[in-house]
């Protein structure tokens, strides 16, 4: 499968936010996985409790779930244009930018939100139609579901979604 450069330039800036942890936190990242004996593989929370949040995340999100709030009633009508729908990936994909390039979450909380993270880019590529066999509105709905997952494991005070 070849990604489009946009994606590939996300993908690393994943990568490189998970390479800034410090060296500590870096070991208890690794003590923690080989004692569950596991990797991650879903979202979870951390042992009962929601991960914690940097203001980067918090308003990245906030702005997210701002802009899909905008567009919802169209995109629910089935009326949102294909125009639409690409500048809606457009302010969606702007803003996971701005969450990655500043991430500051621990290890753990990071590789959780890795999670959300795909569903939304995931939804950005479906909603500019880069897969012809899934439609954008496909999309809108897997950002819908990042975008009601993330209050349930991750701990923002301040959202109103």
């Amino acid at each position: 499968m070849h990604l489009p450069r946009h994606m590939v330039r996300l993908v690393a800036m994943l990568a490189a936010c998970l390479l800034a942890v410090t060296a500590s936190a870096q070991t208890q990242h690794e003590h923690m996985h080989q004692s569950s004996g596991a990797a991650i593989t879903q979202l979870q929370l951390d042992q009962g409790k929601k991960w914690p949040t940097d203001p980067s995340l918090r308003s990245g999100l906030a702005a997210i779930q701002a802009a899909f709030d905008a567009d919802h009633p169209a995109i629910h009508a089935g009326q949102e244009t294909d125009a639409q729908y690409a500048a809606l990936a457009g302010k969606i994909e702007a803003q996971v930018q701005g969450i990655v390039a500043n991430c500051k979450l621990p290890p753990a909380a990071d590789a959780n939100l890795h999670f959300v993270i795909a569903d939304l880019l995931q939804g950005v590529s479906l909603m500019r139609g880069e897969d012809p066999k899934r439609s954008r509105h496909d999309g809108a709905a897997l950002v819908h579901g990042a975008l009601r997952a993330y209050p349930k494991y991750f701990d923002d005070p301040g959202w109103k979604g």
